[in-house]
């Protein structure tokens, strides 16, 4: 998903009262609200959680959003802010054992997004994970990425690249994993 295809209407039609609107921008987003959610956390427990949470939020919201071009950005604000609430709070579940077949719950025709979740989330550091995530299943560009995080482009685009690189030197067992 590009993030310029999410309509900023969805949320003021929301604000409204249209229920569509919000079917519509949970079917749009909810792929995104959940990977990012995932990267930070690193559970699917609490990332269902974060994504419920997220969305009520936004449905709340709705009335107080200002429009500005960046729907999805004010989303991921938001599901940013919850995750590092929670583990702030410390009530995370760090065993990553339980989840080896994570899929979306509501999105689970797309493979390919989550085998580069599923690799993102096994060996890439905290930045890196959500650098692509981002940009693999927002679609986000990274300057937005950059904004989003709070870091260069620059810093962005190496981490991005490096990771890449990284994700692809493991899954052809040429990782650090396989050179001890």
């Amino acid at each position: 998903m590009n993030t310029l295809e999410l309509d900023e209407r969805l949320i003021l039609r929301m604000a409204q009262g249209d229920n569509d609107a919000f079917h519509d921008l949970y079917q749009q987003t909810s792929a995104a609200v959940y990977g990012f959610a995932l990267s930070i956390l690193r559970n699917r427990h609490d990332a269902e959680n974060i994504m419920h949470d997220t969305y009520i939020r936004v449905h709340h919201s709705s009335g107080s959003y200002k429009p500005k071009g960046k729907p999805m950005a004010w989303i991921l604000t938001i599901v940013r802010n919850l995750c590092y609430t929670k583990l702030k709070s410390g009530d995370v579940c760090e065993d990553l054992s339980q989840y080896e077949n994570i899929a979306h719950p509501d999105e689970s025709e797309r493979t390919v997004d989550h085998m580069i979740l599923q690799k993102a989330l096994d060996i890439l550091e905290f930045e890196d994970r959500q650098i692509v995530v981002l940009h693999a299943l927002t679609g986000m560009k990274h300057r937005e990425i950059a904004e989003l995080l709070d870091m260069p482009v620059g810093t962005v685009l190496s981490k991005y690249k490096r990771s890449l690189e990284k994700m692809r030197k493991e899954l052809e067992g040429k990782g650090e994993s396989h050179e001890r």
